[in-house]
């Protein structure tokens, strides 16, 4: 069995707004990126010398122009790009007092925020549909 060796680390979180609602955004419908028009979570790869949390809230603020204090570590998930290139993905639970009209998205086509309940209604990038599925099975 060939064994798992990661060409990506990246950082990302499960972020909720203030109403408790998951906050998701658009992905550009743009063929040349991955999983394009695809809803996905806030965070990206994480850069030579940076931690997953600096990562994340380096993110975090680049897309949504806010800064998080309010996370923490809850697991990591392997998987591939679409393009066959293995990443492993480090997954942070997220609150903030903001909701989406409050903020400006500076990446992809739109943001929103979900009840945990609508989240089958989505078509998301990745692996993040199972992620988000496992999250919401340990509320049960």
């Amino acid at each position: 069995m060939e064994k798992f060796t990661p060409k990506f680390f990246v950082a990302t979180a499960l972020l909720f707004d203030v109403d408790g609602k998951l906050l998701i955004y658009l992905r550009d419908d743009n063929p040349e990126i991955s999983f394009p028009n695809c809803w996905d979570l806030f965070g990206g790869i994480i850069e030579p010398n940076e931690s997953a949390e600096q990562c994340l809230l380096r993110e975090v603020l680049e897309e949504l122009g806010i800064s998080i204090s309010d996370f923490t570590f809850w697991k990591s998930f392997d998987c591939d790009l679409n393009d066959g290139r293995p990443n492993r993905k480090f997954v942070f639970i997220a609150h903030t007092d903001h909701t989406p009209d409050k903020l400006k998205l500076d990446v992809g086509q739109k943001l929103i925020s979900i009840d945990l309940a609508e989240r089958k209604n989505f078509r998301f990038a990745n692996m993040l549909g199972d992620v988000i599925e496992e999250y919401a099975a340990t509320l049960h």
